[in-house]
């Protein structure tokens, strides 16, 4: 393995540095919003709680808050299938 191996594999990961930034934002930018047992929760894609409101019971929030880490689990792997395809993780 030569140095220009070494350099490419440098501009590789910083490749895959910067989709991972891009992605990260997008996520950032994207809400979701769950209501559950009269609690609204609103949660950005990369798993950031926006605002709850509704029932003030400690349980119905949890409840919520859960659904709501679901329901961005899903859309968050869903942005970034077409991402791990071009990187060649297999199943992606």
């Amino acid at each position: 393995m030569g140095m220009f191996d070494n350099i490419k594999q440098l501009g590789e990961l910083k490749k895959m540095r910067d989709q991972a930034m891009e992605m990260q934002k997008k996520l950032g930018g994207i809400k979701i919003t769950v209501e559950h047992k009269g609690v609204t929760v609103v949660m950005t894609a990369d798993q950031k709680v926006v605002s709850i409101s509704g029932e003030q019971d400690f349980d119905k929030i949890t409840e919520a808050v859960n659904e709501a880490l679901k329901q961005v689990q899903k859309v968050a792997a869903e942005e970034m299938k077409p991402m791990m395809g071009s990187l060649g993780i297999p199943g992606m």
